[in-house]
């Protein structure tokens, strides 16, 4: 297998590994959501960057409360989080003109999650061919655009 080498990402997974409790949490109580890429809150959600996207514009949206599981939201909190969904999709389009989206949950560390201790929904833009060989092969994404400059972007739409 080939390598493609990022060391500027080490800085940040090994710091982020190394804080304890939940990385959510600890975006809402720090109060500086320039810092922690967190473009929206709502009343009982909040939607923020997924700092190791799959593509750029990748968007989460987080419950305030700390539930691992999707039975145990409650029917407010989840009506909230679907219109903000509906709301990042529209910003993402306007912004980033996808080709299509992938929106959902992983539930439980075995089905990907992160983050399984608090449930996060994806809302994530696709572009035709964005599988290529790199993803594939490599085992890496290449991303055009600076998280930086996402957040930009996609808070104009959505703060």
């Amino acid at each position: 297998m080939d390598h493609i080498w990022s060391p500027w990402r080490y800085q940040y997974v090994s710091a982020i590994a190394q804080q304890p409790g939940c990385v959510f949490c600890r975006m809402l109580a720090e109060d500086d959501d320039e810092k922690n890429f967190i473009v929206h809150r709502g009343k009982l959600n909040f939607v923020v960057l997924n700092i190791f996207p799959y593509t750029s514009g990748h968007l989460m949206v987080v419950p305030y409360e700390h539930q691992g599981e999707l039975g145990g939201l409650d029917q407010a909190a989840g009506s909230e989080m679907l219109e903000l969904a509906r709301r990042c999709e529209r910003a993402i389009t306007q912004e980033y003109r996808p080709d299509g989206f992938n929106v959902g949950f992983n539930l439980g560390k075995c089905a990907g999650a992160g983050v399984a201790e608090h449930l996060h929904l994806h809302v994530v833009p696709r572009w035709c061919g964005d599988a290529n060989f790199v993803s594939v092969i490599g085992e890496t994404r290449n991303l055009p655009e600076a998280l930086e400059t996402t957040f930009s972007r996609l808070r104009k739409h959505l703060h």
